[in-house]
């Protein structure tokens, strides 16, 4: 399915985006990676070609964020690469924090890279895909159905991320390109790896009442559900479970949630509780 295919991935240099390089470049998929890091860029490409040495991958630096270069970028990798088939939208951060604590700026700072430079990427890639009736896929994630203490900020953006999908689907399914909205729960990966130093105790218990899971499992299931030609992707069957319930038992989530965040606070206030 993926055999000389050309795929762009945002945030192709780590975590999820690049998981799902390595993947799709044993699959024989053409790729091109985006982020930010040049360097950071070409020990991607290089561990590639490490493990699939015929593998074609290109690499790009671009934020994603800048509007016109990410519209000049698209440009030129599509026209030296014969279009597009599929773009993978996983370039994304994650803040941890309270509203109370959450500036402005940290606000605006998720937004702008977890919704506005999906908006950009996606809008500068549409007129290809639009030719090659190709995929686009968006890496949201369970946050985009539910809220989880101490992250206002990234639940904020990764329901716009839903919202945004949803519409997408209906207006360009009618013109032969297919939408696919991954959501998973959280998984290892660098930016998960640092908030675990300094994340509180109540998003620590609220958000891992879904095990974490591996990045080559949420790749493996993405892939598979874009096989399967499925709109909505949760990887991993706990997750999968969670997000029935979320959607359609909310008010029972929200009494999960409740119980697990009052017994860690209760735990702190008791002598010998956490710190």
């Amino acid at each position: 399915m993926f055999n000389a295919k050309h795929i762009v991935i945002t945030g192709g240099s780590s975590g999820l985006g690049l998981e799902l390089a390595q993947r799709l470049a044993a699959e024989g998929a053409r790729l091109t990676l985006l982020a930010r890091d040049p360097q950071k860029l070409e020990q991607a490409a290089s561990d590639i070609r490490r493990q699939a040495p015929t593998a074609q991958v290109k690499v790009q630096a671009v934020d994603v964020c800048d509007e016109e270069a990410t519209l000049a970028a698209m440009q030129q990798i599509a026209e030296q690469n014969d279009g597009i088939d599929m773009l993978i939208n996983s370039a994304g951060i994650l803040r941890e924090g309270s509203f109370g604590q959450s500036s402005p700026k940290d606000f605006r700072d998720v937004m702008e890279i977890n919704y506005f430079g999906l908006l950009n990427s996606s809008r500068a890639a549409l007129p290809y895909l639009l030719q090659s009736r190709g995929r686009l896929v968006n890496i949201a994630s369970m946050a985009g159905f539910t809220g989880a203490y101490g992250y206002s900020a990234y639940c904020a953006s990764k329901h716009a991320v839903v919202g945004f999908s949803e519409v997408l689907r209906f207006e360009l399914k009618p013109q032969g390109v297919q939408v696919h909205l991954v959501c998973p729960g959280e998984f290892d990966s660098p930016m998960v790896d640092d908030i675990d130093t300094y994340r509180s105790a109540e998003n620590r218990a609220h958000t891992q009442t879904i095990p974490k899971a591996s990045v080559e499992s949420i790749a493996a299931d993405t892939l598979a559900g874009i096989r399967a030609n499925r709109y909505l992707i949760i990887p991993g069957r706990t997750a999968r479970m969670a997000g029935f319930v979320v959607r359609h038992f909310p008010g029972l989530m929200r009494l999960l949630g409740d119980r697990t965040i009052t017994r860690v606070q209760r735990s702190r206030q008791t002598p010998g509780g956490a710190a």
